[in-house]
Formats: structure tokens, sequence, C-alpha cells
């Protein structure tokens, strides 16, 4: 019996590490590419370590294409939305978790239904009101939606505050003369810092690599996002057969997202093993 256990456990090693080789061939393959000449990019066999290793595609990227707006537009909308939305979210939760008023299952219950809508069906519509607004060329219609919190992210926060917060801790913070805002504040956002942290990185991670939002309505270069710029550099800046160029392009915006999933990776299991306690 215990043979049996560890031969299934060796293959489930087995196949993980087979999968991860294979989920990371693509990213090995572009961060090589970028270290590449051109000539070397279709060398057969594949040389997965370039000879010569060249540094010279990403001087390349940052002096034909204008890479800092974009990094400094998905900047702006990532940092906006995420300060703003989670916060909001978080309030959302907390309201929908420990607060009883008329319709709160209903309520959630529709809140959970518009997950159901898919984007194209709201893409004219809100294009035709931005439009209206003048927000068309702007980061305002990437921003403000966010504002206003995710559905999911909401879901998630009171998931993980119904199983983390007890009910006697909030009493006690009455009794002490905290109002509404101030038990929030005070007690149930320190408590939820690993759903937050975890969120933040999902949420950075989607912000950042959206690229339909932008496509609509973002027309002049100086301020499209990081993701779009690379998209057009194969027709604007940059030839569509300089595959070291692209793949060194694609490094850099890569490269934010990587350090930010590493930096709140402890969080993921945390949370979502506070989060499935109590639902």
């Amino acid at each position: 019996m215990v043979k049996q256990r560890r031969l299934i456990h060796s293959m489930i090693y087995i196949l993980l590490l087979a999968g991860s080789f294979i989920m990371l061939g693509p990213l090995v393959w572009t961060l090589s590419t970028s270290l590449k000449s051109q000539q070397h990019v279709f060398d057969i066999p594949p040389q997965w370590i370039p000879d010569p290793l060249t540094w010279l595609n990403y001087k390349d990227v940052w002096a034909k294409a204008p890479l800092l707006y974009g990094f400094m537009n998905s900047a702006i909308v990532v940092v906006t939305v995420l300060t703003m939305g989670l916060f909001v979210a978080a309030m959302a939760a907390y309201a929908f978790s420990k607060f009883d008023f008329p319709f709160k299952e209903g309520i959630f219950m529709a809140l959970l239904g518009t997950m159901m809508i898919p984007y194209s069906v709201v893409m004219i519509p809100q294009y035709i009101g931005f439009s209206e607004l003048g927000w068309v060329d702007t980061l305002l219609p990437l921003i403000v939606p966010g504002l206003f919190g995710n559905i999911v992210t909401i879901f998630f926060f009171r998931q993980f505050m119904q199983g983390s917060i007890p009910t006697d801790l909030i009493d006690a913070a009455k009794i002490d003369g905290c109002g509404y805002f101030r038990t929030f504040t005070t007690v149930a956002l320190p408590i939820v810092k690993p759903a937050i942290a975890a969120q933040a990185a999902l949420g950075f991670m989607g912000i950042w690599n959206d690229f339909m939002g932008p496509l609509i309505y973002l027309h002049t270069p100086e301020r499209q996002t990081i993701q779009v710029l690379i998209a057009s550099m194969q027709s604007n800046y940059i030839s569509t057969s300089n595959y070291p160029s692209l793949m060194a392009a694609s490094i850099v915006a890569l490269l934010p997202v990587v350090i930010v999933f590493f930096m709140a990776q402890r969080y993921f299991i945390e949370s979502l093993a506070i989060t499935g306690i109590k639902g």
C-alpha cells in the first residue's frame, strides 16, 4: 500500500514537471529569441542559449517605440483602479458579510448574475456612452468603471470575511465606541490583508495585460497602454519579421507582472485557504 502511494505520488510529480516544462517552453523561447541576432532566430537545431548573446534588441525597442508612454499609461490605470477599486470592493464585501439589511441576498445574487453578461454585449453601449462624454482617446474609460469595484473581488472578499472576521470582534469594537467606518478600517481591513494582496496581484495582472479595452478607446500612440503599443509595433515601429525586437518588447512588458506575482505569491495560498473555511 505504501509503495503504491509512493508510485502514484511519483507519477503525479513527473506529470506536473512535464506540464511545467511545456508551459515554460514559450517563455524560454521568447527570452532566448530576444537575446539573439536576426539571422540566428530559426537555426536548426534551435539554440536555447544564444551564441552570440546580444542586448541590442532591447536598446532598439526603447529607441524606436514610445514604450515609456505605454508604461506610464498602464501604471496610471493600474494604480488608480487598484487603489480605489479594492477599497470599494472591500467595503461592499464587509456590508454583505457582516450587515443585515433588506433584500441583502437578492442584491448579492443580482450582482453575481451580472458576471454572466458577456463583455461583447455591453461593449457598444459603453463606447457610445463614453463617446458622448468625450472620454474616447483618454484613460477615463479604463479607469472609471474599475473605481466601483469588481464583482469577483467583492465575492472573494465576502467569503474571506465570513471565515476570518469574528462577529464578536466587531461587537467589541462597537462597545469601544467605533462607528461603522472606523470598525471597517481598524478591524476588518488589517485582517483581510492577505486577501487584498492576492486580489491586488490578480488585478494587476488582469489590468496590465488588458488588450481589448485600450484597443477600443485609445487611438493616439502616446496614450496607449503597453499591450496595445507592443501590438502596434509590428506595423508602426518594427518590421514584422524582426522577431528578436518583438520578443524583447514582450519581455519588457512581462517583467512587472512577474515581479508582482513573485512578491505576492505567498498570499495566494493563505487567502484561498481562509476563504474556503466558510462560505
